[in-house]
C-alpha cells in the first residue's frame, strides 16, 4: 500500500465515514491535535522516568487513538463503524493517578512557571497542546455533538498532565518556579 494517495491534493481529506472536509474543518484540526498531542506524549515518554508512569503514558496514547478515531468519523454515522469509546474507567484511571502523585507532591501555593528540566518542559508542552485540543473540540462540539465522556477525558487529561510536570519535578529534584506578580512600579 502506498503511503501516498494523491486525494488531499486539492485541499480535502476524508472522514472514516468516507466523506470529504476541507483540511482546515475543525473536525480536521480537532483530531489533528490530538495526534499532535500523542507524538508530544511519545516524546515524554522516551525521557527518564520511573516505569509506572511510561506505563501510564503508553495506556493514554493508546487512548488517544481512540478519541482521534471517534472525531474523525461523523456522528450520525459512527454507528456503523466498531470504534471503541472513552468510558468512565478511563476517567476515573487519570483522577487515581493524579490523586496518587499528588499524595507525595508539596502543596501548590501559587502558579507554577513552566520549565526547570528539559522533561517537565516537555510534560508542559503536551499539556498546553492537550488544552488547545480541547478548546477545538468544545468548538466543534457546539455544530456537531461530542461524546461527552471525550470531552471529559481530554480536560482531565491536561490536569493529569500538569501533576505529572509537578511529579517530574520532584522526582528530577527540579527547581519548580513560583510565578508571583511584580508589583506595579
Amino acid at each position: 500500500m502506498k503511503i501516498y494517495t494523491k486525494t488531499g491534493d486539492k485541499g480535502t481529506t476524508a472522514l472514516f465515514t468516507g466523506t470529504r472536509v476541507p483540511k482546515h474543518h475543525i473536525r480536521i484540526e480537532s483530531y489533528g491535535t490530538i495526534d499532535e498531542l500523542n507524538s508530544f506524549l511519545g516524546l515524554l515518554r522516551d525521557q527518564k522516568m520511573d516505569t509506572h508512569t511510561k506505563e501510564i503514558l503508553m495506556l493514554i496514547q493508546d487512548k488517544l487513538f481512540t478519541v482521534g478515531s471517534i472525531l474523525a468519523t461523523e456522528p450520525k454515522r459512527d454507528h456503523r463503524l466498531k470504534i471503541p469509546r472513552i468510558s468512565e474507567d478511563d476517567i476515573e484511571l487519570l483522577e487515581k493517578e493524579m490523586d496518587l502523585m499528588n499524595e507525595s507532591l508539596p502543596e501548590m501555593t501559587h502558579f507554577i512557571l513552566p520549565g526547570g528540566h528539559t522533561t517537565v518542559s516537555y510534560c508542559h508542552i503536551a499539556r498546553t497542546v492537550c488544552r488547545r485540543a480541547e478548546r477545538m473540540i468544545s468548538y466543534l462540539n457546539e455544530n456537531e455533538p461530542v461524546p461527552a465522556s471525550l470531552l471529559s477525558y481530554i480536560n482531565r487529561l491536561s490536569d493529569y498532565l500538569f501533576v505529572l510536570a509537578r511529579k517530574l519535578s520532584n522526582d528530577l529534584k527540579a527547581q519548580e518556579v513560583k510565578w508571583i506578580p511584580k508589583e506595579k512600579d
